[in-house]
């Protein structure tokens, strides 16, 4: 292989998906040269997991994130895909990285809590409850998005679903991007990626930076629940937070139905993904808040909420919607 092929991040070796090895094919040189073209940069794999490097890495990561480019990060549950979620443009390469359409919105990380009523409106105390006992962790909620927020995540109907990810490397990133729109690090209809050698290895140049923690803690989706059709809130993704624990704190989330007309294995690989899945396969919140205004991310750290919600943005209307979480 030519050194030009070749990238050396510290004491880490470039973990290359078949296309940057092969370069004896022209045909797959080219799938190579089309798609560093469109992210601009050559994949690099970081590890975070040394103290030494992890500073540098995450700093290397917030650059990508800030020239709109898109990384893959490890969270808590699945490893996710993530690009600046106040940047339409950026959440678009997401969405084509994953070759998934707009009306599969990916849902947003942030760092903490705090940043929650920056982000969405009408937040019920359950909702409230739930964040404060299980953030960070793999529980994801959909609240209605507030109006002056401006993100265009895709066909979103005014929703947001949001999540706070139980993974110290990430929630760092975090403070320093602001929220990013995340969804998991895997081709549309293929396996979540636990690692980050399975991310490269399905999305390949389409990423700019892989940050490397190891193998997922969790390796399952989070749990999602809806707020927007109900105040009560009604799971549409069972996850890693099991219903046990979700009563302890909201008993009066409704538990999420079990299919009637049609195989209960049907659409179980999609299941596994992100908030985007619920919004195609059943009847999501997106969906069901379509004829009302509605809200896994480009959301700004706990100490940047404030300038969130006074800064005049884009109101939304037909484009922002959710993971990745999850994820």
């Amino acid at each position: 292989m030519d050194e030009t092929d070749q990238t050396t991040v510290e004491d880490n070796e470039l973990t290359e998906t078949p296309d940057v090895e092969s370069t004896d094919s022209q045909a797959e040189t080219v799938v190579v040269e089309d798609a560093t073209e469109d992210s601009g940069i050559t994949p690099l794999i970081l590890d975070v997991t040394n103290p030494q490097t992890c500073e540098d890495a995450l700093e290397q990561a917030a650059d990508v994130i800030a020239d709109g480019e898109c990384i893959v990060i490890p969270t808590d549950t699945v490893y996710g895909i993530g690009a600046d979620a106040f940047d339409a443009l950026a959440v678009q390469r997401l969405l084509n990285a994953k070759e998934r359409g707009r009306d599969m919105p990916p849902p947003v990380l942030v760092s903490d809590a705090v940043a929650l009523p920056a982000l969405c409106q009408h937040i019920p105390e359950a909702a409230e409850a739930l964040a404060q006992k299980y953030w960070p962790g793999g529980l994801t909620l959909i609240l209605r998005a507030q109006e002056s927020l401006g993100m265009d995540l895709g066909q979103t109907n005014g929703t947001l679903a949001v999540r706070v990810p139980d993974q110290e490397q990430t929630r760092e990133l975090l403070r320093m991007t602001g929220p990013l729109a995340v969804s998991s690090a895997n081709k549309s209809g293929q396996p979540a990626a636990l690692t980050a050698q399975e991310a490269a290895d399905q999305l390949g140049v389409s990423v700019a930076v892989y940050l490397d923690a190891g193998p997922s803690q969790v390796a399952t989706s989070s749990t999602i629940i809806d707020f927007v059709s109900t105040t009560d809130g009604k799971i549409v993704r069972q996850g890693a937070l099991s219903l046990e624990a979700i009563h302890e704190v909201a008993p009066d989330v409704v538990a999420m139905e079990e299919p009637t007309d049609q195989p209960a294995e049907e659409d179980t690989s999609e299941a596994e993904s992100t908030a985007e899945d619920i919004a195609a396969n059943e009847p999501s919140p997106v969906a069901q808040a379509q004829s009302e205004p509605l809200a896994t991310d480009d959301v700004a750290g706990a100490d940047q909420t404030d300038t969130i919600a006074e800064t005049p943005t884009v109101e939304l209307t037909e484009t922002p919607v959710t993971s990745a979480d999850d994820e």
